[in-house]
């Protein structure tokens, strides 16, 4: 199992040289990706219906994928994640487009996590509709495969045309997709069309329950997880005497990644997120 660290978007601030010098940080320490969070727009919560997610107007995002080409030119070896992409808001072939590119400037260190979201003014100000995005979701995630295999498509789905046209230059290899999210739906689509998974769950019997079914869906496609990842997450907040064990439960259940977050840990500067970092890669290994 290899440990990640979590991009701490709502808190980094905007200065260029530090987020250069955390994201450099993190490969210094030996930890193997940086994972971060999307959100184009923030929205005010007082509205009908009325929003409920952790993010507001006043919540800082930093874009992911111009972030990444920012940081692949900063760094040599860390694995670039998003974790996740709202991708059902955002046009395919650009997404498409924008990944590629991505994965070409870093040498092949995109792993694309997609979700669905919950913001629905995001939607509404993207022009793209919040009521069915899981299902759109999954014809994206075809045509994106499509458009870094081939150099000309040409694709007639339900919600998307393209007509014998292509991405150039292509990436190099198949961009990994994996989902991110925490209910069956989610689960059965990742079983059939994902890499691997994002889950929001804990390392616990409920865990273990929930990993068994999809194991079960998995199998269900012909699958296994021989052949599909489990990216989990810890927060630093918890404190040290829970660090060990949780990446440890996590591995006893079979994750390939653990990736903490130093986020909402009461942590004041960006040196205090590195020195967080180093303190649990220090404790954890």
């Amino acid at each position: 199992m290899e440990i990640g660290v979590v991009f701490p978007q709502s808190e980094i601030g905007s200065d260029p040289a530090v987020i250069r010098d955390f994201a450099q940080a993190v490969e210094a320490l030996g930890y193997s990706h940086l994972l971060t969070y999307d959100h184009v727009l923030g929205a005010h919560p007082d509205r009908e219906p009325r929003l409920i997610g952790p993010y507001t107007h006043e919540t800082s995002f930093h874009e992911p994928f111009v972030l990444f080409g920012f940081l692949a030119a900063h760094t040599q070896r860390i694995g670039l994640v998003t974790g996740i992409i709202i991708l059902p808001q955002r046009q395919t072939a650009l997404v498409a487009k924008q990944a590629a590119e991505v994965d070409i400037l870093s040498g092949g260190r995109l792993r694309l996590g997609i979700g669905t979201g919950w913001n629905y003014v995001e939607y509404d100000a993207l022009n793209e509709d919040f009521h069915n995005r899981g299902k759109r979701q999954e014809e994206q995630v075809t045509l994106l495969r499509k458009l870094w295999a081939e150099p000309v498509v040409d694709f007639t789905g339900k919600w998307h045309r393209i007509d014998r046209a292509g991405l150039k230059p292509l990436p190099n290899r198949r961009i990994p997709i994996w989902f991110g999210g925490n209910n069956e739906q989610v689960f059965k689509r990742a079983a059939r069309l994902g890499d691997g998974l994002i889950p929001q769950f804990l390392p616990n019997d409920a865990g273990r329950a929930t990993l068994e079914r999809i194991d079960g869906y998995l199998a269900s496609h012909g699958r296994s997880r021989a052949e599909f990842g489990i990216e989990a997450q810890v927060n630093f907040g918890a404190g040290p005497e829970k660090w060990a064990s949780h990446a440890d439960a996590w591995r006893v259940l079979g994750a390939n990644y653990v990736c903490v977050r130093t986020m909402n840990a009461g942590l004041e500067t960006p040196q205090e997120h590195i020195d967080a970092i180093r303190r649990y890669k220090a404790e954890v290994g």
